[in-house]
């Protein structure tokens, strides 16, 4: 235990919040009450704060005390936390599953991975299998995939990803919706075959890494593994040789339908197969909960006390893993996500000891198990805290690379809502621009925790610091070297400076829809507005929200 790292992160902390309370001037942002708070979090004593672990009940807890130290509110009907009860799902042993295709097995691991997503200890089923291309049904943009194909009470073997050309964010959508596509359609199990893009994006000795790891649901009302698609029994992923197998004596061969799915717009038609594939395995379960760590401040208008704003970032990170090399096997996540949740906690002592008070109150969540699949936030939408009222819009703090003076920003979700302007406004009182995605390819507004707020139809915005003012060299340098291993650390050389302006941006952001006299509106026309909340009223589409 490190104590003098704990103690001079609450004298730092307590010093800033003392400061800004003796003072009527606008909020200051200090570079070292950020530090403080990532020291602490992205300290050895907390194990890498994996959800449901003793290092993440501890950084909790620090999120809990410094949300009383600030005057805010309890947001649970239990206190500060939101307990959220959890289902890990694992396969008894690496070889204790198999897919059998035609007379070959493939034993888990080998040239396929097989989910462990079941409630059964021991699981078999074999089938039929359907390939319907990339699986994607959405006939009014395009996709209509299952045209013509009967997959009732079949597997189907879809190709991963989306039709090259497709805009990043929607593919990244459409992608993430498979499962449910082939549910409605009667399917009882989904393939994934990796095209050559994934391939070169991830080849599989990479992906094969990950089949010890667990999936993770939270638990329903019955004490279930949640899941949106229960109708599909399993999914499994394979690899050339198992893939070559399951199409033998099909109509093409698997090598003409990835060199047509490679080039731009290419939509390999579907067909039945004649293989038969039966899948086993055995899993164990256990059962836990993390918290959600909630707090709010009451806003000052009471004609909008039902509209609550949301400010989130992440709590967990990947724990203790035996696999890491040089003796160092703790994942402290000091960018991701210490980073994030300092900054938020900046933000909510700016907010709290700011002389105007926010109009609208303002929710502050520090969220379990996003590294679990955004598993929190989830459990968070569909179990919102604000009784009769609602979130409106939702800023998330996710992974700031703060290690350079930047800029400008990527603000995800700006060209859909009219949360766009606002955050152009804030980064420019910053001196900061707005740039657009430089890396499409990646989805990202699909892939952090403000996205499950977006299925639920709310409007939100994701900052991360952009590729100018040698900003790529920094951002591709942290992915390719410290992104998930063990050394995003504290002792990354990071710009404390630039971590008090990220502050200021997302509190201007945050404060300004707290304060707006209309809550934020998707832009008409937009996807995601019109897949997730098509009975809202939309705001008339701008050259900046198209």
């Amino acid at each position: 235990m490190k104590f003098p790292t704990i103690a001079a992160a609450l004298a730092l902390v307590s010093a800033s919040t003392a400061a800004i309370a003796q003072s009527d001037a606008q909020p200051e942002f200090r570079p070292e009450a950020v530090r403080a708070h990532v020291e602490f979090l992205a300290d050895d004593l907390l194990e890498g704060r994996d959800a449901g672990t003793r290092g993440y009940d501890i950084a909790a807890r620090y999120v809990a005390t410094r949300f009383e130290a600030l005057g805010l509110k309890p947001a649970a009907d239990g206190g500060w936390y939101q307990q959220v009860p959890f289902v890990e799902m694992k396969l008894k042993a690496r070889d204790s599953a198999a897919i059998t295709i035609g007379n070959t097995r493939f034993a888990n691991a080998g040239d396929v991975l097989i989910g462990a997503e079941t409630s059964e200890a021991r699981d078999a089923m074999q089938g039929e299998v359907v390939f319907v291309g990339f699986g994607l049904d959405k006939p009014e943009l395009g996709f209509d995939d299952y045209a013509g194909l009967d997959v009732k009470g079949k597997i189907v073997a879809v190709l991963s990803g989306a039709p090259k050309g497709t805009p990043s964010e929607i593919g990244a959508h459409l992608a993430s919706e498979k499962n449910k596509m082939a549910a409605a359609r009667g399917a009882i199990g989904v393939i994934s075959i990796q095209t050559l893009e994934r391939q070169k994006l991830r080849p599989w000795a990479r992906t094969v890494q990950f089949a010890d790891e667990p999936d993770i649901a939270w638990a329903d009302a019955a004490g279930k593994a949640h899941s949106d698609t229960p109708e599909i029994r399993f999914t499994a992923t394979l690899n050339t040789p198992a893939a070559d197998a399951l199409f033998k004596g099909a109509p093409k061969t698997l090598s003409t339908i990835l060199a047509q799915a490679d080039k731009k717009g290419g939509k390999p038609k579907g067909f039945a197969l004649k293989s038969v594939v039966k899948m086993e395995r055995e899993v164990q379960q256990r059962r836990f909960t993390s918290p959600n760590v909630v707090a709010v401040l009451p806003g000052s208008d009471p004609a909008l006390a039902g509209e609550y704003v949301l400010l989130m970032a992440h709590l967990d990170h990947e724990g203790v893993k035996g696999d890491a090399k040089d003796g160092d096997k703790i994942y402290n996540g000091a960018m991701d996500n210490a980073a994030g949740i300092a900054t938020m906690l900046e933000v909510a002592r700016a907010m709290a000891a700011a002389p105007d008070k926010p109009k609208r109150p303002v929710v502050f969540a520090a969220v379990t198990a996003e590294e679990d699949g955004l598993l929190g936030s989830e459990y968070l939408a569909r179990h919102p805290l604000t009784k009769d009222g609602k979130v409106v819009g939702v800023v998330n703090l996710d992974m700031p690379i703060l290690l350079y003076d930047f800029t400008d920003v990527i603000a995800f979700g700006a060209e859909h809502s009219t949360l766009g302007p606002i955050t152009a406004k804030a980064a420019a009182s910053a001196g900061v621009k707005l740039s657009p995605d430089p890396l499409p390819q990646e989805g990202l507004f699909t892939r952090s925790d403000h996205y499950r707020f977006v299925q639920q139809g709310i409007p939100s915005i994701f900052l991360m610091t952009g590729f100018a003012n040698g900003g790529e060299k920094a951002f591709q340098s942290f992915l390719s070297t410290h992104y998930h291993r063990v050394s995003d650390q504290i002792d990354l050389p990071f710009n404390w400076d630039a971590s008090a302006k990220f502050a200021k941006i997302n509190y201007l952001i945050a404060k300004a829809i707290a304060d707006a006299p209309i809550a934020p509106r998707w832009y008409a026309g937009s996807f995601f507005g019109d897949t997730f909340a098509a009975a809202q009223e939309k705001a008339p589409a701008t050259r900046a929200g198209k």
